[in-house]
């Protein structure tokens, strides 16, 4: 095999590979969307988003229920969740054993505003 057709095979390979392991990513995610919105949906009822958003703001759930509702809430990049979310967000370092993530309120808050979010297209 000449070496342009080696180059060429080793290219395919790669986008092969790269898109293989983009869908095995999405799907993943969308399970752990899938995860967290149905838990929600099922002791609040309504809409995944309105699930999570009640989940994100009942001081009943551990901070890792509602840190993982807002990463939920991020991957689906639903304008409607930004007013709850946003009630959390403080711009103050993290503090995980008392407070929501910052730095995952800030992540979501942005794919709900509208920037580059590839699971929110796949997921909604």
């Amino acid at each position: 095999m000449s070496i342009p057709k080696r180059i060429a095979a080793g290219a395919a390979l790669v986008v092969i590979l790269l898109l293989g392991a983009s869908i095995a990513v999405g799907l993943s995610i969308g399970s752990g969307v899938r995860e967290a919105s149905a838990a929600a949906v099922d002791e609040y009822g309504g809409s995944r988003v309105d699930a999570l958003m009640a989940v994100v703001a009942s001081p009943e759930h551990s901070l890792t229920e509602r840190n993982r509702a807002v990463w939920a809430l991020g991957q689906l990049g639903d304008p409607r969740a930004l007013p709850t979310l946003e009630r959390y967000q403080t711009g103050a370092p993290c503090d995980h054993a008392r407070f929501i993530c910052q730095h995952e309120l800030d992540k979501a808050i942005r794919a709900c505003r509208g920037s580059t979010n590839v699971t929110a297209f796949l997921w909604r």
